[in-house]
């Protein structure tokens, strides 16, 4: 019984530098890893489900438009639009770094980066999280300064801007959206990023038709406030989402609760110890557990099943299981104290 190796069982591998696992052991009737070679299949495939052509495209559209939009908003005395041009800022550089991210993500693995550069997108949606937190704070401060004291605002170029401003935006949207269900983490937070400037674009022009019909420029600072909580919120949730990686936290997708459940429904697993689960990158989780056969289970066999039932059941492609044999029964003899024997003889 070849209960002691170790097997691990995933899509993304291939042939690992110094792989010491036994892979004549594995049951190539369940998973044969020439058909899921690494440079042809691996756990990134999401990652090219957003062309780069698409992501490029709405980066230059919103990188170029920020300027146009902040250079207006300091003409025209418009808070509302270079809040909104700080969103589009936060927009073109999620774009930028949706980019970077897939070449850098895409690249092969090598001895000392085993799982190659997944984390690399994670790392980029991170960072973008924190700037679009300090552009929040910076648009609140600036309101809070200009509803005290509003200042004049060119109201017709104000709504001009900002129409011009949704159009670009609706554009990139729909550059991302294509193929949205394949989106990593780094693309669903561009695309929810240029959704979230469309709203800022829309709050932008509802000041601007406020300060033409009424004449109310403190309409400017108060849109400029909702449109950094908006700012605000995207992100808080990328930071959120990304930290949860960061910190190798159990992926938000999987309870922990069904998989131990279904690893103690799995013919000849008795127990199991040492349950991991945890996120490489945005898709791809990774599960390590040690399961105690039962008696007169083999290993190999345990553990297809095991790597079976959790593909089927759990999405989870990339475990390494340890096979442990049968804890067997022992008596353990007690020695007893002195004073405990003397008082037996007596």
């Amino acid at each position: 019984m070849a209960q002691g190796s170790v097997s691990s069982v995933g899509h993304d591998g291939g042939s690992a530098p110094e792989h010491e696992h036994d892979h004549d052991e594995h049951d190539h009737d369940e998973h044969d890893h020439d058909q899921h070679d690494h440079d042809q299949h691996d756990h990134a495939h999401e990652l090219r489900a957003t062309p780069i052509k698409r992501l490029m495209a709405a980066f230059v559209m919103t990188g170029a438009f920020m300027f146009v939009e902040a250079g207006v908003g300091w003409w025209s005395n418009s808070l509302a639009l270079v809040a909104d041009a700080g969103h589009m800022l936060a927009d073109a550089a999620a774009l930028g770094l949706a980019i970077f991210a897939q070449r850098i993500a895409s690249q092969s693995r090598t001895r000392a980066r085993t799982y190659g550069y997944r984390r690399a997108e994670v790392l980029a949606a991170f960072a973008n999280g924190i700037a679009l937190a300090l552009t929040a704070i910076w648009i609140f401060i600036e309101a809070a300064q200009r509803w005290q004291k509003p200042p004049q605002i060119m109201g017709l170029a104000l709504t001009i801007t900002a129409v011009v401003g949704l159009v670009v935006n609706l554009i990139a949207a729909v550059l991302l959206g294509l193929g949205a269900h394949g989106h990593n983490v780094n693309t669903r937070g561009a695309f929810a990023h240029v959704l979230t400037d469309a709203m800022g674009s829309v709050g932008a022009i509802l000041a601007g038709a406020l300060v033409l019909l009424f004449g109310w420029y403190r309409a400017d600072p108060l849109i400029s406030a909702a449109i950094g909580v908006l700012v605000l919120w995207s992100g808080w949730r990328l930071v959120l989402e990304t930290s949860r990686v960061l910190m190798e936290g159990s992926p938000i997708e999987i309870d922990l609760a069904h998989v131990e459940e279904t690893l103690l429904h799995v013919p000849g697993v008795a127990a199991f110890h040492d349950l991991h689960v945890w996120s490489i990158s945005d898709g791809f989780d990774v599960l390590t557990v040690h399961v105690i056969l039962e008696h007169g289970h083999h290993g190999t066999d345990v553990v297809a099943a095991v790597s079976r039932r959790l593909r089927e059941r759990h999405k989870l492609d990339h475990c390494t299981i340890q096979p442990e044999p049968p804890q067997s029964e022992q008596l353990v003899t007690l020695r007893r104290s002195a004073a405990s024997a003397e008082e037996s003889a007596r």
